[in-house]
């Protein structure tokens, strides 16, 4: 085969990956060159379009940023059980949690934590005796306090 064929022939595999890659279905040469163009300015309209809704949803909210869940109950005990899970790794979330309950007077009795990938803290907490009047809600809202002062940090 000369070399004339062999660059025929790549030139030939180069516009058949072409074609594949924009989902091209033509097979004039010419047409998968037009194709390809207008697959990019398809493309370039999507991630403008996309820019524009993360400038738009602005930086500030966590909330959007990073999905967490957190639930609190209360127990027979008078402590409480505070569950927080995201599916993503929350680096020095912990600390900052652990504080914000140190702040409110709330003992962490019993804790399992997994911070591989995900962030999941279960914790059973009691309130300090000189503490006094704590309830579910006040620890939800302190620890999504905690949540959104660790995202702005």
């Amino acid at each position: 085969m000369s070399s004339r064929d062999h660059k025929r022939a790549a030139l030939y595999e180069k516009f058949q990956q072409l074609r594949a890659a924009t989902h091209s279905t033509s097979v004039n040469t010419t047409s998968i060159i037009v194709d390809a163009a207008t697959y990019i300015e398809e493309l370039k309209e999507k991630v403008e379009t996309l820019n524009q809704e993360i400038d738009s949803s602005g930086t500030t909210s966590s909330d959007q940023n990073l999905p967490m869940e957190v639930d609190v109950e209360t127990l027979d005990t008078g402590g409480f059980r505070i569950n927080v899970h995201s599916e993503k790794d929350c680096p020095g979330l912990l600390v900052s949690i652990l504080e914000a309950f140190e702040e409110m007077g709330l003992d962490v009795l019993d804790a399992t934590v997994s911070c591989t990938d995900s962030f999941h803290l279960e914790a059973v907490g009691g309130e300090d005796q000189d503490k006094d009047g704590i309830d579910a809600q006040m620890v939800k809202e302190t620890v999504l306090q905690a949540i959104k002062n660790w995202s702005e940090s």
